[in-house]
């Protein structure tokens, strides 16, 4: 399994979960976050932002939908401009779902 951790532009943000979810890929969390990447923010006009506004989705998923899963984040969170995000991958041990007790996805 891996865990897929993506942070995006928030205007880009439903686009991309609903790409997912018309793949069959609905399971996910979103989260409000702040950061900057290597740019180190951004400044517009006269006026320099430190850090901005993201949308962190978080997927947990096979190993063998890794690649389509990129894929489908990259395609729908492209704008060509600084600032489209990034995806990192790692790998996940185990998993439980809660209520039922039951290992794996």
């Amino acid at each position: 399994m891996k865990m897929i951790r993506a942070i995006v532009r928030p205007d880009k943000a439903e686009e991309i979960v609903d790409s997912l979810s018309e793949a069959g890929h609905v399971a996910l969390t979103k989260m409000d976050v702040i950061g900057r990447g290597k740019q180190k923010g951004i400044q517009l006009d006269q006026v320099y932002y430190d850090e901005l506004p993201k949308v962190m989705l978080l997927l947990v998923t096979e190993d063998e939908d890794t690649g389509k899963i990129i894929d489908l984040i990259t395609e729908s969170a492209y704008t060509g401009n600084f600032g489209d995000g990034k995806i990192f991958v790692s790998p996940v041990d185990d998993a439980f779902t809660v209520r039922t007790r039951t290992r794996g996805l």
